[in-house]
């Protein structure tokens, strides 16, 4: 069973070729981490309705644990991409890693549009926070949940979604991988 199918299946649209793409680039390969990783994507971006975050951002103005050291950083910089990468000191990380410049800190908006609105996903799960493939790999949805938001808000839509994609791999026979 292909990422893209599953993906496909939780509706993710436009964007399920890309997970498909981003899964093998970024090596997310075991029906489990697959799973969790499309579970938590589906959660932020509203069953891949938005790849920005409702919200106004004026609640992250200030938080220097997000970089938000400038006026107007906190509306700017909330959640951008399938997984809400938050904050300007997110951002310039992400745009130093993929670009070797500061292009998504001029224009954050990058992240809502393929292919960073998935790559920024992707980026975050494997190299920025590489400690989510671990507790992915043990099924840890508390814990993944945690590194994703900071928190267990969505818990509950969170773990819907999971067995959703579980059930998807395992329907496909790709849980005997």
């Amino acid at each position: 069973m292909s990422t893209e199918t599953v993906a496909a299946a939780m509706g993710a649209g436009k964007y399920a070729q890309a997970l498909e793409d981003a899964c093998i680039r970024f090596g997310i390969v075991t029906p489990l981490e697959k799973a969790h990783f499309l579970a938590q994507v589906a959660h932020e971006s509203d069953g891949f309705r938005t790849a920005t975050e409702y919200a106004s951002g004026r609640a992250y103005e200030g938080r220097t644990d997000l970089g938000n050291t400038q006026p107007g950083d906190g509306v700017r910089f909330k959640g951008h991409g399938l997984i809400q990468i938050t904050g300007r000191a997110n951002h310039a990380a992400y745009s130093k890693w993929k670009y070797g410049d500061d292009r998504v800190v001029r224009d954050p908006l990058m992240l809502t549009r393929l292919p960073d609105a998935v790559d920024a996903a992707a980026w975050y799960w494997c190299i920025y926070r590489p400690s989510i493939r671990q507790l992915a790999q043990a099924d840890d949805i508390v814990g993944v949940t945690k590194k994703i938001n900071g928190g267990t808000n969505g818990l509950d839509d969170r773990r819907r979604r999971l067995a959703q994609a579980k059930e998807l791999f395992k329907e496909m026979g790709a849980d005997k991988q």
